[in-house]
């Protein structure tokens, strides 16, 4: 179906580049692709440390401002100030297509009641499943769940979730099956792939021995992504095999628990936290490793990191949580328990003898999980409402 002009699109999410995570790199990964093919995207995001207006990458970006008292705990949930209210209504008004990102945000909310009031279609994309934070948080979400989030689905015309698992999660709050369409995330398969010349100079640049077989896992330092399971694992795996190497890449409000779990246990030799690593490095570090782990507890819809192992060649270890089974190649990883130190360990222990057989596990994310694949069925979904 083809249409005169750009069709102006407003896509309103609580984060955006240049502050990293995986609703950012969906935003990115897709605008850019829909600057392409005639559509005019337009970011509405929460402002951290930028201005109130910006440009990244060729994509135009307006900031709300926002109290965001709860990111400090490692929660992304923003309250947007009522003077931010203008921001909402201006892009909305001026767009063809309203497109949030995430359902239990009070700004997914707004954006639905306001491309309601000007009869624009309303897209929504859920992207976790429920989140353990193990306190007082889970009972916060559970309300916001059932009051915010409830609502925001509601508005939806069609609401996208990137798993099955995030899609009964979305069923379990009142979502109308009808307008769901599970629609899995892509990789840059130009970024992540097998670059067989980068391991040597990676490994001598992180101090890691040429014999030893390195286990890698990207994630932020926080409770719900397990890093704590993945050293106690690390912590029974070394004690058989000696020449295992741990890097952790990512930082976070936990940073200083992880330092102390590692110290106490005496781990520092097997166990490198790499900190934050910037976004255009990641493939290099993938690059570096033999085996990717994701020790995740809860909230997962469908890892993007799991899915830039994989087009890097890498096999993956992962817990059984969320959506990450969809994307699982047998052959090439294995699922386990969460919270199960012994389980983690026994399947790091078998994986790290594998022979790695790149080309076959790349070619299978190439051919199901481009982002270019992504964007042509997110197309067919707005054309619909157009």
């Amino acid at each position: 179906m083809g249409f005169m002009g750009q069709i102006r699109l407003c896509l309103v999410t609580s984060v955006f580049l240049p502050s990293v995570g995986g609703i950012q790199i969906v935003t990115y990964e897709q605008s850019k692709r829909l600057l392409q093919k005639n559509f005019e995207p337009k970011i509405v995001t929460n402002r951290i440390q930028t201005p109130k207006k910006y440009v990244y990458d060729g994509l135009k970006v307006e900031c709300y401002e926002s109290m965001n008292m709860a990111f400090r705990l490692g929660i992304p949930y923003t309250i947007p100030t009522m003077p931010s209210f203008s921001v909402f209504t201006k892009n909305i008004k001026n767009s063809k297509i309203i497109h949030a990102h995430g359902h239990p945000y009070l700004t997914s909310l707004i954006a639905g009641k306001l491309a309601k009031y000007y009869e624009k279609p309303f897209v929504l994309t859920q992207h976790n499943t429920f989140i353990d934070y193990k306190n007082i948080f889970n009972f916060v979400e559970k309300v916001n769940d059932i009051t915010v989030g409830k609502e925001t689905l509601k508005q939806a015309d069609k609401i996208i979730t990137v798993s099955n698992a995030t899609k009964e999660y979305v069923l379990s709050l009142g979502a109308n099956p009808n307008k769901i369409q599970v629609l899995h995330n892509g990789v840059d398969l130009n970024r992540f792939k097998p670059l067989p010349n980068v391991k040597v100079d990676m490994r001598k640049k992180l101090g890691v021995p040429k014999e030893a077989k390195v286990v890698l896992t990207v994630r932020r330092l926080v409770y719900k992504n397990g890093v704590d399971t993945l050293i106690d694992a690390a912590n029974i795996v070394v004690k058989k095999k000696q020449n295992l190497v741990f890097i952790i890449v990512g930082k976070g409000p936990d940073m200083l628990s992880v330092q102390n779990q590692i110290e106490q246990l005496g781990l520092e030799k097997n166990i490198k936290l790499a900190g934050f690593v910037a976004d255009q490095d990641l493939h290099l570090y993938y690059n570096a490793a033999d085996l990717f782990v994701l020790p995740s507890k809860s909230g997962e819809g469908l890892p993007l990191v799991a899915l830039e192992a994989m087009a890097c060649g890498l096999p993956v270890i992962a817990t059984n949580v969320g959506g990450i089974n969809e994307i699982m190649v047998k052959t090439f990883g294995k699922l386990v328990p969460a919270n199960n130190p012994q389980a983690l360990a026994d399947a790091i222990a078998e994986f790290a003898e594998l022979y790695k057989e790149t080309d076959e596990l790349r070619a299978i994310v190439e051919e199901q999980y481009s982002w270019d694949k992504n964007v042509a069925r997110l197309v067919e979904v707005y054309e619909e409402l157009i």
